[in-house]
């Protein structure tokens, strides 16, 4: 599933987003297997807003310099705490401003990353066929971006095919931007030929990313924890961006969500809710948080008690109590300063998305939810 990187040519990988998390997982991933020759090339980042903050990244990045990655934490009970250098990033655009370079990039490239943030999805009422039609102008969604882009590969006959790798953390991530990018397309009277083309020559895979990516460094660059995992769909003609050890191609894309959404996730917002109506710090940490004994106890008991036996009906009984078991120990690393007003941010979202989920199938197993069902009434 990849090809000879000597084959590629240069920045073969466009990337949507400039998340100091992708810069500490797919971009350190893609920058570790380019030493190792294992790698289809380097990226062109894309900032899709108007942030401040990514407009700060994009500058620091457009030499096409270095970053760097400090990965801090315990790995089978040893102390890890090195930084490492991001290398992979070739150019950095910003698509308000650099859209006709950006088309140029999505031209030449056989693998698109993207992780656009909780709402990276949502469509824009101001996409339209009219505003399709001018390509000199950034579409204003992210799904309207790409069908504009796979617009232009097909109409170009790309000779490449090209494989999609969105890491927002939305259930069967790439199946869903393809819906979105085909709906566009009816609307807006895109070509059969454009449908065929999607068919033929385009791979949107499912994908689930897994690392604490705790604080930026300034002006890039970021603090990880040494767990990193990005499991992936297994899909014919799928186009991987590298080889690496934190990259699996799974056939059970099922099992890593359901585990990492229930229960990582979860707790991150369980806790997060906990922080929001207590009158807590307002820079407290993850590992503060669980300093308190109380937190810390019903936390262990919303996982014990409401969520695990959800997961032993799915069959994951083991494999979610040793998955909540280390998710515990990443939680209280003692190197990472992972603020619970950064998990906060979308809370209702992240309540609806984690939360009513496992609410919902406690429901149909007569199973006791007293804390995650008074999160779900508390947003209703």
């Amino acid at each position: 599933m990849l090809s000879n990187p000597q084959d590629a040519g240069e920045n073969p990988i466009l990337q949507f987003g400039t998340s100091r998390f992708l810069l500490a997982h797919a971009d350190l991933f893609i920058s570790q297997a380019l030493a190792d020759g294992e790698a289809l090339g380097k990226v062109t980042l894309v900032q899709t807003t108007g942030s401040a903050e990514s407009a700060k990244r994009i500058a620091a990045l457009a030499s096409g310099g270095s970053y760097p990655v400090r990965v801090r934490g315990l790995a089978a009970g040893k102390v890890v705490d090195e930084e490492l250098q991001g290398r992979a990033i070739g150019k950095a655009l910003f698509a308000g401003d650099d859209w006709p370079a950006v088309r140029h990039a999505a031209l030449a490239a056989r693998v698109i990353i993207s992780n656009t943030g909780d709402r990276g999805f949502a469509l824009d009422p101001l996409d339209n066929r009219e505003s399709i039609a001018d390509r000199a102008v950034a579409p204003r969604s992210f799904p309207a971006k790409i069908a504009a882009l796979l617009l232009e590969r097909s109409e170009a006959s790309a000779p490449q095919p090209l494989s999609l790798f969105p890491c927002e953390l939305i259930e069967r991530n790439g199946t869903r931007l393809r819906e979105l990018v085909i709906g566009r397309a009816r609307d807006w009277g895109f070509p059969e030929s454009f449908f065929a083309y999607l068919d033929t020559q385009c791979r949107f895979a499912n994908s689930l990313v897994d690392r604490i990516v705790s604080e930026p460094i300034e002006p890039v660059g970021a603090v990880a924890e040494p767990y990193a995992l990005w499991a992936i769909g297994e899909q014919e003609g799928l186009v991987l961006p590298c080889r690496h050890p934190a990259i699996v191609v799974t056939s059970d894309l099922q099992r890593f969500e359901t585990l990492k959404l229930h229960i990582l996730n979860l707790g991150h917002t369980y806790l997060a809710d906990r922080w929001r109506s207590g009158g807590r710090p307002a820079t407290e940490t993850v590992r503060e948080i669980l300093s308190d004994a109380a937190i810390r106890t019903d936390l262990e008991a919303v996982w014990r008690e409401e969520v695990l036996p959800v997961m032993a009906a799915r069959g994951l009984g083991d494999a979610a109590v040793a998955y909540s078991t280390e998710v515990l120990d990443r939680f209280l690393n003692p190197f990472l300063v992972h603020r619970l007003s950064d998990i906060a941010n979308n809370h209702p979202e992240k309540i609806n998305r984690r939360i009513r989920p496992m609410v919902e199938a406690g429901r149909l197993l007569g199973l006791n939810q007293p804390h995650l069902a008074a999160m779900l009434e508390a947003t209703a």
